[in-house]
């Protein structure tokens, strides 16, 4: 009972919930359409990435969410134009981009007067002492924007995730979706870090889909369960961290884990006992 007493006490704590609720819901809609193109390895190449841009916003002494945010979107939007008008395949060009953001940030980072290793810890594996009432803003707005796309889009987006041929043959603009999606999950990545990390954050847009999958195929379902999923767990891990003081990232991942176990044993004790 402390944890939820705490929520109303302290500001920090308030926002870190109210981060990872919204987080969830963005992140569930968000990996639903990166799972179904399997391009989970964009979502890892587009976090990565982002660690150059707040390696140049930290040197600069500007905010370093802005600059993972401006980086983040210039490298989901060149690894779709790489793959569409230079005829380099996507994953090599999310290697490409991967490798360049992780040195742009050590470099700018290692450039930094008075730089220690501790001040990418927060950064790195999340910590929610470290999220922000803007930080909450900006999540919201961007909550709202992907249910409105999805409520008013969800079958071009679906069509478009997995199967590009029949949405260009159904008169869909398949490349405009493909850069639209792009950029909302590099900002959903980067507004996602203060709670996960840039290391872990894949982590949560991968496995709530992974657990919504083994109860559901539909994609509209998998959207809506990835988010409860992921809403749950990561409130679920802050409370984790909260009492263990350990980084709520670690947290979220751990319980997220526990939880994939439980639902796959589940799941193939319901196969055997069908068969049998």
């Amino acid at each position: 009972m402390d944890f939820v007493a705490d929520i109303f006490q302290y500001r920090y704590l308030a926002n870190a919930v109210i981060a990872c609720l919204l987080s969830g819901i963005t992140c569930g809609i968000v990996a639903t359409y990166v799972v179904a193109r399997r391009m989970v390895f964009l979502s890892g190449g587009i976090t990565h990435a982002s660690f150059g841009g707040m390696g140049i916003a930290l040197y600069l002494g500007i905010n370093p969410i802005l600059g993972a945010t401006l980086f983040a979107i210039l490298s989901a939007i060149g690894i779709e134009y790489a793959g569409s008008r230079m005829n380099i395949r996507e994953d090599s060009a999310i290697g490409l981009v991967w490798g360049l953001g992780m040195a742009v940030g050590a470099l700018f980072m290692s450039l930094r007067p008075g730089y220690t290793s501790g001040d990418l810890s927060s950064f790195l594996f999340g910590s929610i002492v470290t999220v922000t009432t803007t930080d909450v803003i900006a999540l919201a707005v961007l909550t709202a924007l992907l249910l409105t796309a999805a409520l008013l889009w969800m079958r071009p987006i679906m069509f478009v995730a997995f199967d590009r041929e029949f949405a260009t043959s159904a008169g869909i603009r398949t490349k405009i979706v493909s850069y639209v999606m792009s950029i909302l999950t590099a900002v959903t990545i980067v507004l996602s870090i203060r709670i996960m990390g840039i290391v872990l954050l894949v982590s949560l847009i991968t496995m709530p889909i992974v657990i919504a999958n083994t109860l559901t195929k539909d994609y509209r379902r998998l959207a809506v369960y990835g988010s409860l999923i992921a809403v749950s767990t990561g409130i679920a891990g802050i409370a984790l961290s909260y009492y263990m003081e350990v980084p709520s990232g670690p947290a979220i991942i751990f319980t997220l884990t526990f939880v994939l176990i439980i639902v796959k044993l589940l799941s193939l004790h319901f196969r055997n006992r069908v068969r049998r």
